[in-house]
């Protein structure tokens, strides 16, 4: 385009005047006067489908609630941990909730509130002070939640009763890990949907007892006719807890919800896709309450 023809185009654009097919620009001949008025109009026509494409684009999602995953290591979990950040990540991100990993236990000092629920992923949970302790007691008295896996269900007996009773069981003694069959106690309970109603499985299957009498509603059970319950440990002794054997349960504590499974030992579990599915039912239910048919 000349120079005489740019200011006549940018003296018509501004004035709102109409390029006309008689219109002479320095010379020109009509061909030219079209296409200059056909570069203009395709010019407009990008900018007005680009400008929709800004205005129709979706965005982000806000996350429905979020959730602190706790994992502290220790001497016999550790191998677990990069495993299962893959995967409860990419978890949050498919079912659009917010996810913050934690690996110190100094994120008790910081406010709870925001979470709807915490996991404590096979952390021991006497390492919290009782500065962090007193924390996260106040989070369960005002609503808060919590999800309880596997290692972190153990803890010295005594040693901080009140989680004791947020857990709802004590842990015995200590199992060797044998493949069984886990069985489903609560088909309504959403840590269930995902799994069949028998379901080999192979992990350390907790015997548990109740000494705070904290009534529990179990959602899992293990036939313990399909492994040796007395295969533990050198230097314990084992019977076996007979038919009603729970490996995962939930209770309300305090004012807020708890789900448990004491299922996870392995570091493969936590790509496994049943057990993944079994651990995504038992956060829903945690964080919202929701999920349940009754």
């Amino acid at each position: 385009m000349r120079y005489g023809e740019a200011q006549f185009v940018r003296a018509a654009i501004h004035s709102g005047r109409k390029i006309d097919r008689s219109d002479r620009i320095d010379g020109g001949t009509p061909s030219s006067q079209m296409i200059i008025r056909d570069k203009i109009r395709i010019i407009f026509t990008l900018l007005s489908a680009f400008f929709a494409f800004l205005c129709s684009y979706p965005a982000k999602a806000d996350d429905q609630f979020k959730v602190l995953v706790v994992a502290i290591s220790s001497k016999y979990h550790y191998e677990f941990i990069p495993i299962a950040r893959d995967s409860l990540t990419h978890m949050a991100r498919q079912h659009s909730f917010g996810l913050v990993w934690a690996d110190k236990p100094d994120v008790f000092d910081g406010d709870l509130r925001q979470y709807a629920a915490v996991m404590f992923l096979n952390t021991p949970a006497e390492q919290l002070s009782p500065a962090e302790r007193g924390n996260f007691e106040a989070y369960m008295r005002a609503g808060g939640n919590a999800i309880v896996v596997h290692r972190a269900a153990i803890i010295p007996a005594d040693a901080w009763p009140w989680y004791e009773k947020l857990v709802g069981r004590r842990v015995g003694t200590h199992p060797m890990l044998q493949t069984g069959v886990v069985t489903v106690a609560d088909r309504n309970f959403p840590a269930t949907y995902g799994i069949a109603d028998r379901w080999v499985w192979s992990d350390e299957f907790y015997p548990t007892t109740n000494p705070y009498n904290i009534a529990v509603k179990p959602v899992l059970n293990v036939d313990e006719t399909s492994y040796d319950p007395t295969k533990i440990w050198p230097g314990q002794t084992a019977r076996g807890m007979g038919k009603d054997h729970p490996v995962a349960w939930y209770h309300p504590y305090e004012k807020g919800r708890v789900f448990v499974t004491t299922l996870g030992h392995n570091g493969d579990d936590y790509s496994d896709p049943q057990y993944l599915a079994h651990l995504l039912g038992g956060i829903y239910w945690a964080a919202t309450g929701r999920g349940q048919l009754r």
